[in-house]
């Protein structure tokens, strides 16, 4: 078997110990993601490895799929829900998310790899879509889905920035 599971993939490639085919996605880290790229030579095996990741997501809770945690600006349906954990004083963000359309979970699953577990004002010094460029991944998308990542990212800063805004 091959890390996506199927035979038309690059034959060179063997599973890879972070692979989200192998492991769910609350495993797979932006750095393990970073080296999948590298190891990655043409862009149908990226953008599989990208739906792959959105594979792995954890299911959105039915209860989560709200107008309030549906994020506007994409042209596929996507929900984000946050969660604030303040046991420890600072803001640490947690984040779950979907869409119906699998690239887009594939970013998603990217998006929490970059943020999810993160303290608020950390995050809010993070570039995700600078990461997204390091990636080559931007320049791959289509305007509608750059677009969408982009009101991804601004929702999940506008809630670390809310966290960061509520403390006291």
């Amino acid at each position: 078997m091959t890390r996506f599971g199927t035979a038309a993939a690059t034959p060179a490639l063997h599973p890879h110990p972070r692979s989200a085919y192998l492991y769910p996605m609350t495993d797979t880290t932006l750095d393990a993601i970073r080296d999948d790229f590298t190891l990655l030579d043409d862009w149908e095996d990226r953008y599989r490895y990208v739906i792959e990741l959105g594979r792995g997501l954890a299911p959105l809770a039915e209860t989560d799929r709200t107008e309030a945690n549906k994020v506007r600006g994409c042209a596929s349906q996507v929900w984000l829900s946050t969660v604030v954990d303040r046991a420890g004083g600072e803001p640490v963000m947690r984040f779950t998310g979907d869409s119906d359309a699998h690239i887009v979970r594939g970013l998603i699953a990217i998006l929490l790899a970059t943020y999810d577990g993160k303290p608020a004002a950390d995050i809010l010094a993070l570039d995700a879509l600078a990461i997204f460029d390091t990636l080559g991944l931007k320049e791959h998308l289509t305007p509608q889905r750059s677009n969408g990542l982009s009101s991804m990212v601004e929702r999940i800063r506008r809630d670390a920035a809310d966290a960061v805004t509520s403390v006291g």
